[in-house]
């Protein structure tokens, strides 16, 4: 019995193959893939993404699916949530947005059939990591991948377009004639929000936090129909001469904005939390009890018609995977990082 291994260019060792020899004398190969996850320190400042080997796959049952995953995109890692979820464990998975194959499913499985191709969010309380070979993941938290749908876009997407929608049609039902201020619309969530605002018939005003972005806003145009700015006014907010009131006043003639979207907002601290408000469901309990299905079907096909089109940055191989997370979580990247597997 002989063994091979191979790791990537550099960084830490993603996948070893190992060569055996079979009962009946012939030579196979078996692919183990490593994880990623988050390790916490004790006081949760630092935070380390480290490759961990990853259980073999158990086989597929009830409403599972068994997917080879072909892409996975980051997200930063929100401890607070997963604190108040008494989710938090010693190494966190990462990777929540993938995009990949329907190898198998389970015999309760009604919406896939094996060579599917799908997309999907993975929930919270997953114990796999989203950059692996192959996942199990319920099918309600998967939909179809458009044919005309790149993998890289699908798994960008997928999870700022969940949250445009919960933004402009859960909480703030937007419409034709509401005038919507987003804030760093050159995000790769701002992004997703202005396409989606500006497709609903609403008024965009943007901030940018520099003037590269400000130009990014001002050249975004519809990809189908009148070739229209889809940013009103875009409000540079980098050289501390411009008065986001006094602009946005002056946008709508004085009678102000209609919605606003903070991307990143934290409405309380625990401290300053009213005491009325403390017994109330968290905001994610909510959000799981939504059709959350129907609107990733709709993001996708906003995606295939060309109503969307995501920031993503260059495909991140695996071995770089550690780098884009630690990057993603100090926030110093301005795209989507999406790992290609």
């Amino acid at each position: 019995m002989g063994s091979e291994q191979e790791g990537g260019r550099s960084g830490p060792e993603v996948a070893v193959r190992i060569k055996k020899v079979d009962e009946v004398g012939e030579l196979t190969t078996v692919l183990k893939m490593k994880g990623l996850y988050c390790q916490l320190a004790e006081a949760n400042e630092d935070i380390k993404f480290v490759f961990q080997d990853k259980e073999s796959v158990p086989s597929v049952s009830d409403h599972y699916v068994k997917i080879q995953v072909k892409v996975c995109a980051f997200s930063p890692v929100n401890t607070k949530l997963l604190m108040e979820q008494k989710l938090q464990e010693e190494f966190l998975p990462i990777g929540r947005e993938v995009a990949g194959v329907v190898l198998e499913v389970g015999p309760k499985v009604s919406f896939f059939k094996p060579n599917d191709e799908v997309v999907g969010i993975l929930p919270l309380d997953c114990k796999e990591s989203g950059l692996s070979n192959t996942l199990l993941v319920h099918e309600h938290n998967l939909v179809t991948k458009p044919e005309n749908v790149s993998w890289m876009d699908a798994a960008g997407t997928i999870r700022d377009g969940l949250r445009a929608y919960m933004a402009l049609h859960t909480h703030s039902h937007v419409s034709a004639g509401t005038t919507v201020l987003v804030m760093e619309g050159a995000s790769p969530f701002g992004t997703i929000l202005v396409q989606l605002a500006h497709y609903r018939g609403a008024k965009v005003i943007s901030t940018a936090d520099n003037l590269q972005d400000k130009m990014y806003l001002e050249g975004l145009r519809p990809t189908v129909g009148i070739r229209q700015p889809l940013v009103a006014r875009v409000i540079n907010l980098s050289d501390g001469k411009v008065d986001l009131v006094d602009s946005c006043l002056e946008e709508t003639g004085g009678l102000g904005v209609n919605i606003v979207v903070d991307c990143g907002v934290q409405l309380y601290s625990k401290e300053d939390e009213p005491a009325v408000k403390r017994h109330l469901p968290h905001k994610h309990d909510i959000l799981s009890l939504l059709a959350v299905a129907d609107i990733l079907k709709d993001v996708m096909e906003k995606l295939s018609s060309g109503t969307f089109r995501p920031q993503l940055d260059e495909p991140i191989p695996v071995y770089e995977a550690t780098v884009a997370m630690e990057m993603v979580q100090k926030k110093q990247v301005k795209k989507k990082q999406v790992v290609r597997i």
